[in-house]
């Protein structure tokens, strides 16, 4: 007599969908990183300030940074002012809240970050906030 087998075959565990899954994941840190990235420019020194505020970021900023010598780098692309006021026209033509953010080196001249005002102020923008940094605690404050 021949007796049929019943049982049920063995639950397997599929790797296909568990890869697909990591290498989306992946996918997506590598890109919000390289974004991320593009923030701040490593060569600049912002100047220290005691009363600064933590920033409220906002979606879509703009982070223009003025290296010490006048050159203004925008996403790690090195622009001339007149890139800068084409780049920031388009941008304030559709979005007409644009906030930016001025990195300027410490070791900058005042002439230099006026002129990257004055580029924001032609291009229709108004929004502008200075990037600080927290002041160390091992050198004491200017008392007078």
């Amino acid at each position: 007599m021949k007796f049929r087998s019943n049982s049920t075959p063995e639950a397997s565990f599929q790797l296909a969908p568990m890869i697909d899954i990591v290498f989306l994941l992946l996918i997506f840190f590598i890109v919000t990183w390289s974004y991320a990235r593009f923030e701040t420019e490593l060569e600049i020194s912002v100047p220290a300030a005691e009363e600064g505020q933590d920033p409220k970021r906002s979606v879509g900023e703009i982070i223009v940074n003025v290296r010490d010598d006048g050159t203004i780098v925008l996403n790690a692309i090195t622009i001339t002012e007149e890139q800068l006021l084409g780049k920031l026209r388009r941008i304030a033509a559709v979005h007409k809240d644009q906030a930016v953010i001025l990195r300027g080196d410490s070791e900058a001249t005042y002439n230099h970050i006026i002129k990257v005002l004055d580029i924001c102020q032609k291009a229709g923008i108004w929004n502008v906030a200075f990037a600080t940094s927290r002041p160390d605690a091992a050198t004491p404050a200017a008392n007078g």
